[in-house]
């Protein structure tokens, strides 16, 4: 089957998808952007996590059929350009990011809850975060990449 989607703003086709396919399949190996990574393919690690139609899901519990005609912002997708999002860059200033294979999951949950919160408290942080699994920071440095990202929004928008 073919499908047809809108990924990072750009309408993409995949070709010969099979219908048990995950939209992370499609995502990674058919149309070629490998920031969402294949960790335990359950649903429980948020590796995979991308937007689909603005709300966070993880791709790897979504058929590729069901993207059909949706839009799917990716990790790649954060960037606006050649410029990083400040949460991106704030993951890369702090040392959040070791191994990198919770960190796509990650940046994409806590992009998500700066947009809908932009001064979280350390405990709406760790309940946003809740569903992305790291094995290598402990975590600490995440949470400190949320704050600064959510203080440099905050003064990027003028927004206290």
């Amino acid at each position: 089957m073919r499908v047809n989607l809108t990924v990072n703003g750009e309408k993409r086709e995949a070709d010969d998808v099979w219908e048990g396919e995950s939209l992370l399949y499609v995502l990674r190996e058919r149309l070629g952007l490998p920031g969402s990574k294949n960790a335990c393919e359950q649903g429980e690690c948020g590796s995979c996590t991308v937007y689909l139609d603005g709300v966070p899901a993880c791709s790897c519990l979504v058929a590729a059929g069901q993207a059909e005609g949706r839009e799917v912002r990716t990790v790649e997708g954060l960037a606006d350009d050649d410029r990083l999002d400040p949460v991106q860059e704030s993951f890369a200033e702090t040392g959040a990011v070791q191994c990198g294979f919770c960190t796509p999951g990650l940046l994409v949950a806590a992009h998500d809850l700066l947009e809908r919160n932009a001064e979280p408290s350390d405990p709406e942080i760790r309940e946003a975060l809740a569903g992305n699994l790291c094995r290598c920071t402990g975590y600490e440095k995440i949470l400190a990449a949320v704050r600064l990202a959510a203080t440099r929004r905050r003064d990027k928008e003028g927004v206290r």
